[in-house]
């Protein structure tokens, strides 16, 4: 695997290094608002976290950098996603600022029911700035993954992901994975949205939701609009919802793209929270096992149904045996294959699709 620009990336330490703000999340006992549930459960969020969490769990060397405060929730988080495997000697802890923390309801996120409540301003994480993080530890990977959320948490953080992402900053010796996550709740001030076009276009890895790309920059017309704003990644993942995934590549050789779509798979969702980080997970996975285009979208949409099908942000994915024997099933296979709860722990050789359902239900 070489960097775009030169540099072989084998050479490193670590698979993939996330930088990003881990909070302790509270999820609800029971549905209902916030103001009538009567007890939380602890658990973690955040969505660069997520991504190596779930790629230490699939095999990989992982690290997470960041800063929490010098608190129990700080313990917690630090502790938490070491037990996935992954690295956490380069998080910080910030004694003058708190560990950020939200509280959520149990009601699916696309209902005017749902609600999340943050207490992260001012956190030990929104302190990150090119001064308090250790470089030698962001650059220590083949990946560096870097998500829109960070740059939204304080100017200081901004100015980090901005060398991060500089092209010509002379210290980049890893892939750029940027997955843009626009939460303009998150901004401040305007221009939100324009400094995350800015930054995407100086990553190699881009991941971008078709909704999201006309909501944050008014680009619609698909896939071919979007690169035409976004020219700058080698890598493209344009997010097309239920509909499926389409990577652009571009070929060194001849200039151009090679567009790959692959449709999204049926699934009995649980909860749908931490699709999008674990469908970066999966394609990232791909990506440092050198697997084709298509095969990188595949374990993508595999990692997604991880997620979708259990109540958390969190999954155990699939063992690599299990979502290779997925990922390599004929077109009719995969359009017809139905994933719910426990699929991942399943026998790949018994995996139900639509056809199966439909005859069971006959």
């Amino acid at each position: 695997m070489t960097r775009a620009g030169g540099g072989d990336t084998n050479s490193l330490d670590t698979d993939v290094v996330a930088l990003g703000e881990s909070m302790v999340t509270f999820l609800p006992s029971r549905p209902g608002r916030i103001a009538d549930v009567p007890s939380f459960e602890r658990g973690i969020g955040g969505a660069e976290s997520n991504v190596v969490c779930a790629l230490a769990a699939a095999g990989h060397r992982a690290r997470w950098v960041s800063r929490v405060g010098a608190d129990g929730f700080g313990d917690h988080l630090v502790e938490a996603i070491g037990r996935y495997g992954v690295d956490t000697s380069a998080v910080g802890r910030d004694p003058h600022r708190p560990t950020g923390i939200y509280f959520r309801t149990a009601d699916d996120r696309d209902t005017d029911a749902h609600e999340v409540v943050y207490y992260r301003a001012g956190s030990a994480a929104s302190a990150m700035s090119p001064d308090t993080v250790d470089h030698e530890a962001l650059w220590s990977g083949r990946v560096l993954h870097l998500s829109g959320i960070t740059p939204a948490l304080s100017a200081d953080c901004l100015a980090l992901v901005r060398t991060l992402c500089d092209r010509g900053a002379g210290r980049r010796r890893s892939l750029v994975s940027f997955d843009v996550n626009h939460r303009p709740g998150l901004w401040r001030e305007q221009g939100g949205a324009e400094v995350l076009l800015d930054l995407a276009r100086g990553a190699d890895i881009v991941f971008v939701g078709e909704d999201e790309a006309a909501a944050a920059w008014g680009v619609t017309g698909g896939t071919a609009a979007i690169r035409e704003a976004l020219p700058g990644p080698d890598v493209l993942v344009v997010k097309q919802g239920a509909h499926g995934a389409t990577v652009l590549a571009n070929d060194p050789a001849t200039g151009r793209d090679t567009a790959t779509f692959v449709p999204a798979l049926h699934v009995d969702v649980v909860a749908p929270v931490g699709a999008g980080d674990a469908f970066a997970a999966g394609f990232l996975s791909a990506t440092l096992r050198g697997l084709s285009a298509e095969h990188r979208l595949r374990h993508g949409h595999l990692m997604a149904a991880a997620a979708l099908t259990v109540p958390g942000d969190l999954a155990t994915p699939a063992s690599r045996g299990h979502a290779d024997a997925l990922a390599a099933l004929d077109p009719v296979g995969w359009e017809t294959l139905r994933l719910g709860p426990g699929w991942t722990a399943a026998d790949p050789t018994r995996a139900t699709t639509v056809a199966d359902e439909e005859v069971r239900t006959s």
